[in-house]
């Protein structure tokens, strides 16, 4: 049996390509570093990962057995017949002048082949296949409300019917009362008449009868009887009663009369969605457009949100914000008209400590008090973190659709990131290399666009940037003339289209702008007074809170670089 040992030589790591590999994985064939393995194991979660040391990987391969000679390996592949072959198939008469290769070359060219398959499918493939799904949930959202806000419409116009209805019922009600009374007046007049003229009668009655029995013959020649008058009794009146006529109440005129729905349709775009590109597909040329710093950014709108003091602020899209205070009441506010659109108290009345949008366009928060982390969704709220010995602090969504949090022990004296998927824990940070803490207590935390998680951590006064495995990349600390010559303490953390990382600075009244690898770019400290947290829109537009003015300050700081 013919053997390849796994020679002695240095490998790189698949992920990272610098790192001595010392993990292998069997199921995707990947070498690895201990760094790596993290990010390794949540590339792909339906599979099941087979970890093993690379030392103790076997050193036998195991060539595939030949379909036409029984207990033969194949040891050379047939171009030709693009299948394996063994010995006794080269020296028969089936494969002649045909050209073969070494089974391994073709091997080796197959598995470089099927990495590059996996990668776009990983790199550009699977995150097109989720951007699809959110903007089709996106869509779903928004077919609710404006479903919601058409029902409100029809609800709106038959309430307005009710109040024209209303409005006639009572001005027919007061014309059936008006011909009432004026025909009862008229009766009643009539009646009176008649009954004078029945006292009349009665009396004239009287009159005839004493002049009849007086002896007094006199009499008999005064009196003038009147019967003849009486005699031409009155007109009769009969009243004439309206009557109502309905209108025809029909359903299909009514239905016109009312108003009536437009059909509803689904229409399919042939042209589908495009392919997403990604930082990673060097081959796609996926760079987002390129934008510069304005000489001088551009304060657009301030929004007063109403806290007595404000801390925090998360964009829900480029017309709606989130805000969060002192208290424990998250705002949600129109940007362009700065109109209060809904208030969400916490689930416990605690005060939130931070908040953040998914990337499905939830709203999550952290509670301290209770040591939960919670979502809200349709006007509910869920826990779908609930930590014991651990605090949460920050939280933010991720481009995968996991949630990273910040976390400090109950003793206060260790601090942590984990990943969650759902409620489910899949990466710690906590360590660099050589086994130090990297984090502080009080940590805002974002994931930048090349998959760096950013935190801010006011304690050691820094920004730490390690890479989606955990892995140290930099620490920021500040730069050298600071606007108000104070020291630097960083607070609220966010980045945008061109990977910058900004953070506020307290102290100095200002937003550091870094680029990816740490390099101080610029301040933006045009007007600020103690910035707490930000955040940016799809669009590059910064939103700072402001902790004592309670404003957010809309500004723009980026425009697009136009080639020639």
């Amino acid at each position: 049996m013919d053997t390849v040992t796994s020679a002695p030589d240095v490998r790189q790591c698949d992920l990272c390509e610098t790192v001595e590999v010392e993990i292998h994985c069997d199921s995707c064939l990947a070498n690895l570093c201990k760094s790596c393995v993290g990010a390794h194991m949540i590339t792909d979660e339906s599979k099941d990962h087979k970890l093993i040391k690379l030392q103790s990987r076997k050193s036998t391969r195991l060539y595939p057995e030949c379909k036409y000679h029984n207990k033969q390996q194949c040891i050379m592949y047939c171009n030709q017949c693009e299948i394996p072959v063994c010995k006794m198939c080269l020296a028969s008469d089936q494969h002649r002048s045909h050209q073969v290769s070494e089974i391994l070359k073709v091997v080796n060219e197959k598995k470089d082949k099927l990495i590059k398959e996996r990668n776009e499918l990983n790199e550009t493939v699977y995150p097109s296949y989720q951007d699809i799904a959110s903007d089709v949930q996106h869509r779903m959202r928004q077919l609710e409300k404006e479903y919601g806000d058409l029902s409100s419409a029809i609800t709106k116009h038959g309430r307005a019917w009710h109040r024209e209805i209303e409005k006639l019922l009572i001005k027919l009600q007061a014309e059936v009362d008006e011909m009432k009374n004026t025909q009862l007046q008229t009766l009643q007049k009539h009646l009176d008449e008649i009954n004078k003229n029945i006292s009349d009668i009665k009396n004239e009655i009287i009159s005839i009868e004493r002049a009849i029995d007086a002896n007094d013959l006199s009499k008999l020649f005064d009196i003038t009887s009147n019967a003849h008058i009486y005699s031409n009794l009155p007109q009769k009146i009969s009243p004439s009663l309206p009557k109502f006529i309905p209108g025809k109440i029909q359903g299909e005129e009514f239905s016109k009369l009312f108003g009536a729905l437009s059909p509803s349709s689904l229409t399919s775009d042939e042209s589908g969605y495009s392919m997403k590109l990604t930082h990673k597909s060097t081959e796609t040329g996926s760079s987002p457009p390129v934008k510069q710093l304005l000489d001088e950014p551009e304060i657009v709108t301030n929004i007063d949100t109403g806290y007595e003091y404000l801390i925090n602020v998360a964009c829900l899209s480029d017309e709606e914000i989130w805000t969060r205070g002192n208290d424990s009441t998250m705002k949600l506010f129109n940007i362009n008209q700065g109109s209060l659109l809904k208030s969400i108290k916490t689930k416990s009345g605690n005060i939130p400590w931070d908040i953040a949008v998914t990337k499905s366009g939830a709203l999550v928060y952290t509670d301290v008090s209770d040591r939960t982390v919670n979502i809200v969704k349709n006007k509910k709220i869920e826990n779908v973190i609930r930590l014991h010995n651990w605090t949460p602090r920050g939280v933010c969504g991720t481009s995968s659709g996991d949630l990273l949090v910040t976390m400090c022990s109950h003793d206060d004296k260790h601090s942590k990131i984990v990943r969650y998927s759902g409620s489910i824990e899949k990466q710690t940070i906590q360590f660099d290399d050589q086994g130090k803490p990297l984090y502080s207590l009080y940590t805002c935390i974002t994931e930048n666009r090349n998959l760096d998680i950013c935190v801010s951590d006011n304690k050691v006064r820094a920004v730490v940037v390690v890479n989606k495995a955990g892995k140290l990349r930099f620490k920021y600390t500040g730069h050298i003339p600071a606007p108000k010559n104070k020291a630097f303490i960083p607070l609220g953390i966010t980045t945008d289209s061109q990977s910058h990382i900004l953070t506020t600075d307290d102290n100095n009244h200002c937003v550091h702008i870094i680029d990816k690898d740490g390099h101080f770019l610029r301040y933006i400290d045009c007007g600020l007074r103690e910035p707490v947290g930000l955040c940016t829109d799809i669009n590059d537009n910064l939103f700072v809170a402001q902790w004592r003015n309670r404003q957010v300050k809309k500004i723009k700081y980026l425009v697009r670089c136009i080639t020639v």
